[in-house]
């Protein structure tokens, strides 16, 4: 094993944000690198192969510039940079994104932050776009960073309104037999939604926002006869489309509108034999040079580690079939 020159952090407040209760974001580096890493104070030591070292301190330095900016660090956040250092030498790290104003402002304390190149491909393709297809498994962020560029938008005020729909697929229940209104049956597969505003909105706000329209979260049955205007609309799960579900809703866009279709098309739940909507639309829209498309892979999920692995697991299992 070889040192490396030692790390030393400017301030060492940040530092303590950056090494975590009991040096734990130093150890799962540890887990994930074989190095060895001692801090004091704000000089961190880094023995091993000279290649890892280099690879540890420079994911420690990121880290560092990411806590200086506000950001939390968690194990998270460790494992999503040497992610990003281990895809290849000009893998972008969250540090360029804070640097070249790639975050996301969604309030005035809260930013988020893309985590892997294809996230930030992502949020540039709908910052450039009117229409984006984000296709990729789940924990990808694909959501998660849809809701966030569209509350940016709406705090901006560059929409008036928000739009977030997706299909209520009967994915082993019968909606017919499920207790309550037809929105009530709804309702869980519109939850990830509203999980994703009370993250990112206190829950009062949209509560107040929801009440006066200002942000709608519907099933796509909703959208029919429309044409959605001044607002950011986001399809979700467009994987569970009919051919003709997503033909009526790319055509209900009107002026001064972005749209955001994500989905998964190896993962639907329509009926057997049933084609995806999402798939058929990005073969006929692929000459469409407006439509921007981003596809995630395995190394864009950003949720527990072991969901990364069941994706890899799977994908290889279908390979095979």
């Amino acid at each position: 094993m070889a040192d490396v020159e030692p790390l030393i952090l400017q301030d060492n407040a940040i530092a303590q944000v950056l090494f975590g209760e009991s040096d734990r974001n130093l150890r799962v580096l540890e887990e994930l690198l074989p190095v060895e890493i001692q801090a004091r104070g704000n000089h961190v030591n880094i023995r091993g192969s000279r290649l890892e070292s280099l690879v540890a301190r420079r994911a420690l330095q990121d880290l560092y510039d990411m806590a200086a900016s506000g950001i939390a660090i968690s194990p998270s956040e460790v494992r999503q940079v040497i992610q990003m250092s281990d895809e290849s030498e000009e893998s972008s790290a969250p540090v360029e994104a804070l640097q070249q104003g790639e975050t996301i402002q969604v309030g005035r304390r809260k930013r988020i932050v893309p985590r892997t190149a294809n996230q930030r491909l992502y949020i540039q393709a709908i910052r450039g776009h009117d229409m984006v297809f984000g296709t990729g498994p789940a924990g990808t962020g694909k959501t998660y960073l849809a809701m966030a560029m569209a509350v940016s938008a709406l705090m901006r005020r560059e929409v008036g309104r928000i739009i977030v729909t997706r299909p209520a697929v009967e994915a082993g229940e019968k909606l017919g037999y499920l207790p309550g209104s037809f929105i009530e049956k709804v309702d869980p597969y519109l939850r990830p939604i509203y999980d994703a505003l009370h993250d990112m909105m206190d829950p009062d706000e949209v509560a107040r926002r929801m009440d006066r329209g200002v942000i709608e979260v519907a099933p796509l049955a909703f959208m029919r006869g429309r044409t959605l205007n001044d607002a950011f609309v986001v399809l979700d799960e467009a994987q569970n489309t009919t051919t003709e579900q997503i033909r009526m809703f790319l055509t209900r866009l009107g002026f001064d509108s972005k749209a955001v279709i994500n989905g998964d098309p190896t993962q639907t739940d329509l009926p057997r034999g049933a084609s995806s909507g999402l798939s058929e639309a990005m073969r006929v829209l692929s000459s469409v040079e407006e439509i921007e498309v981003v596809r995630f892979n395995e190394k864009d999920v950003v949720r527990h580690p072991l969901v990364q692995q069941i994706v890899t697991a799977y994908e290889r299992f279908d390979a095979k079939s």
